[in-house]
């Protein structure tokens, strides 16, 4: 009864395109066939194919993340911070997505794992560029990140630009600075490529913002953006972490990494420092 039904709803759209012979079709759009024929196991076992996926999917999510990034970036820059908010905004809802493929991957079992871990050898999540350039996106810069695609033509001139770029929170210090804030000399003028500290100006000039909110709406507005990222991210980090002690224990990454030992020492890690900071003294 369900096939009728579906063909005769199919019967009463006469508008429906159905010849595409010079026509492009949702797949032609989409690359489908690329883009579906990706997933090449190197096991014959059934879990690696949720393995590949799962990090492709993050892949793709985390390209679009740096789209909306840098494209807010150019925003705040230009002192239109309505326009971030809605890019930055979707970021956040962007990272819900990420966390959640750590609940599918956390449905592969240790037993399954290890049918196909061998068949990785150095590969591991760890230098996955792209998660590396959201980091420096969000101001976390790491120049030995750098040396491992040193040898790579094309990849290395992509990170070497991210990595000397101002990041997302260096303009919104600069956009403190420009709405009448004093902001140290030594912050607007530091090298992009170092990784901010805690300020005391930067501290003091969020902290009226957030004793004025009605006065400094767009700034308090662009600084729970901010801090919404960072707490997902922190968020998206846990559940990497709790994931992969739940597949591999406490071994090592299959890239020499110290795996969850060294997952759980970047929970520390603050792209904003002083927005948390500022919390304890409200």
């Amino acid at each position: 009864m369900k096939s009728v039904n579906q063909h005769q709803a199919f019967e009463n759209e006469k508008s429906i395109q159905t010849d595409f012979k010079e026509k492009m079709t949702y797949s032609d759009y989409l690359s489908l066939d690329t883009l579906l024929s990706s997933q090449h196991r190197l096991s014959g076992h059934h879990d690696e194919m949720l393995f590949i996926i799962v990090h492709h999917v993050s892949e793709l999510w985390m390209k679009q993340i740096l789209h909306e990034i840098h494209s807010a970036i150019d925003d705040i820059q230009a002192d239109n911070l309505r326009s971030s908010f809605k890019k930055l905004a979707r970021v956040s809802q962007i990272q819900e997505q990420l966390k959640s493929v750590w609940d599918v991957l956390s449905t592969l079992t240790p037993s399954e794992y290890i049918e196909f871990r061998d068949k990785l050898g150095s590969a591991s999540g760890f230098q996955s560029y792209q998660n590396r350039l959201v980091e420096f996106a969000l101001g976390y810069k790491t120049e030995y990140v750098l040396k491992i695609y040193e040898n790579d033509t094309e990849l290395h001139p992509i990170l070497q630009e991210a990595y000397d770029a101002p990041s997302l929170y260096d303009v919104s210090i600069q956009a403190l600075s420009r709405a009448g804030f004093s902001i140290d000399k030594e912050v607007l003028n530091r090298d992009a490529r170092i990784t901010h500290q805690t300020n005391e100006s930067v501290k003091r000039a969020w902290m009226i913002v957030y004793k004025n909110v009605a006065q400094y709406w767009e700034l308090y507005e662009l600084a729970e953006k901010l801090v919404d990222i960072e707490g997902l991210f922190q968020q998206w980090r846990f559940r990497h972490m709790k994931t992969v002690e739940r597949i591999i224990g406490f071994k090592k990454g299959t890239g020499g990494s110290g795996g969850v030992s060294y997952l759980k020492k970047v929970l520390d890690q603050y792209f904003f420092p002083e927005l948390w900071d500022l919390r304890t003294e409200l």
